[in-house]
């Protein structure tokens, strides 16, 4: 479980680089499975924060419940070896794992 919790926060905080007028940030918790990159407009603030991508762990599922990205964050985990049919795609409307 550790090995795919690395996996997956190394994958989602990957996306976590600047770019001209933002500022992102990975957010994380190791404990429940759970990892972001959010975006804020810097140096001056024009729009609320946003999630640009959001993935946690469900036992042996990673569930993505935000990718705004231009590069899924689904490829990096096949290609870091996550078979794709433990990956639920949240934001499209897959269904996965109960909670």
């Amino acid at each position: 479980m550790d090995t795919l919790k690395a996996i997956v926060r190394d994958a989602v905080y990957w996306y976590a680089g600047g770019g001209s007028n933002i500022r992102m940030y990975p957010l994380g918790n190791d404990d429940l499975g759970v990892y972001a990159v959010t975006m804020v407009d810097f140096p001056e603030r024009k729009h609320a924060a946003r999630v640009v991508v959001q993935a946690r762990l469900e036992g042996e599922t990673v569930i993505i419940e935000e990718d705004t990205t231009d590069r899924p964050v689904v490829d990096r985990l096949v290609a870091s070896g996550i078979p794709r049919e433990r990956i639920v795609l949240a934001y499209l409307g897959e269904q996965g794992v109960k909670v």
